[in-house]
């Protein structure tokens, strides 16, 4: 049996159990307290697959297409493996959590919201101008905390770059469109970027978020006036001029727009509606969750019947991104498990250094962004969120220590 597997995955199994040897030797302690016992050697596969997403794209692309499924396997048969074989029972629990309680919602809203934006199309485009480029920009960075980035940026992207075909100079175009639809857009909801539904998965209630208008808005305000200024100066040099009267803008699968309150309506009440909890395979679930997922597995599969094949054509929907998303989050989620719980140890854990160094807010703020620039984003928001968490409330449960951190170091949770 062991022949018939791919050589990727055997290098996996056996670079697993090469690891666990010295694991477990250094593992000490009870499975009680496996994130105060656990080795720092445990945190090299999470961030092996964060540098292989960054990295491996640009210096081996043809690979990656290929075989992005196998590395991702890989590092998390690294930390599962050895997790199970030291910690056994609690390990397997951990994973399950993981799984059930995180990576499983996690995708499911990342589907819907792909699937549901993907069936509305944005026909005609406007002319290119300095200002109608900024209309779109702000219009997609507005739509951003309800539509999720990516599905703004599905439906502002196609007519952002045919109004601005006809321009010879257009490379910071796409730039400052990924600086706001895909990135400064997405602070104000949990449904607007992936780290901000974690965060609510977590405990930080949806509406916390709305603290960040100030934020985002001076941040959208600079960058505005940095985009204007640019896109003036290299339109004032092109020799051609846009036609005049160009197509309206016309919305086709309108029916989405419907699909996508439901969406909205479906997280907020998960989040307000307590229905108590359901024990699956020893993971307390809240039943408003369960039902949410399934609200929006449903959604899902409404727009797919009811959106015209050509609509979805037109956008270019293929299937192939969320299912990259949900293969390279498989791995991410598992080996994030070791660092998070290492990280919730607080300072009598194994990462004590960073929980020390990180106090201030400005520390968190500079730290996850520069490690959010080319890494993930998600697994970066969890990491920091965690640092805090373990910071303030060592040991406490996290439905409290969440509450606390909202009520008592919001500035921190702001600056993360």
């Amino acid at each position: 049996m062991f022949k018939r597997l791919s050589p990727a995955l055997k290098a996996a199994a056996l670079a697993a159990l090469l690891l666990a040897l010295p694991l477990l030797a250094l593992a000490q302690g009870g499975h009680g307290e496996m994130g105060r016992t656990m080795s720092l050697f445990l945190a090299i596969p999470f961030a092996g697959i964060l540098l292989s997403i960054a990295l491996m794209p640009l210096l081996t692309p043809h690979f990656w297409h290929h075989h992005f499924g196998k590395v991702s396997a890989a590092w998390g048969l690294l930390v599962a493996v050895p997790l199970v074989a030291i910690y056994g029972g609690d390990a397997i629990a951990e994973l399950l959590y993981v799984a059930l309680a995180d990576y499983l919602p996690f995708i499911i809203l990342l589907w819907a919201l792909f699937t549901v934006s993907g069936g509305i199309y944005l026909s005609g485009s406007l002319s290119g101008t300095p200002l109608g480029n900024l209309s779109m920009l702000l219009i997609g960075t507005l739509l951003a905390s309800v539509f999720g980035t990516t599905g703004a940026a599905m439906l502002m992207i196609r007519p952002f770059l045919r109004a601005n075909s006809w321009r010879s100079k257009n490379t910071h175009q796409a730039v400052f469109f990924i600086f706001l639809v895909c990135n400064v857009g997405g602070s104000l909801t949990p449904l607007g970027d992936p780290p901000l539904f974690l965060g609510f998965l977590h405990g930080v209630s949806f509406f916390w978020t709305l603290k960040l208008i100030l934020p985002m808005l001076f941040v959208t305000a600079l960058l505005s006036a940095a985009f204007f200024a640019l896109d003036s100066h290299y339109f004032s040099r092109e020799a051609a001029r846009p036609e005049a009267g160009g197509a309206k803008l016309k919305i086709e699968g309108g029916l989405n727009l419907i699909y996508l309150a439901l969406i909205v309506l479906a997280v907020l009440l998960s989040g307000t509606l307590k229905l108590g909890n359901l024990n699956i395979l020893g993971v307390e679930r809240s039943v408003a969750d369960l039902l949410r997922d399934a609200a929006l597995i449903a959604i899902g599969f409404a727009s797919l019947k009811t959106t015209s094949v050509i609509v979805r054509e037109k956008n270019g929907f293929s299937w192939y991104p969320i299912i990259e998303v949900a293969i390279l989050f498989a791995g991410i989620f598992t080996t994030m498990i070791p660092v998070i719980m290492m990280l919730k140890a607080g300072s009598h854990g194994p990462f004590a250094l960073i929980v020390n160094s990180v106090k201030e807010p400005a520390h968190y703020f500079w730290a996850t962004g520069a490690l959010s620039s080319f890494l993930d984003n998600a697994p970066t928001y969890l990491v920091f969120f965690n640092t805090a968490l373990g910071s303030f409330y060592p040991g406490m449960a996290e439905p409290e220590a969440v509450k606390l951190l909202m009520s008592q170091n919001p500035l921190f949770l702001e600056a993360i």
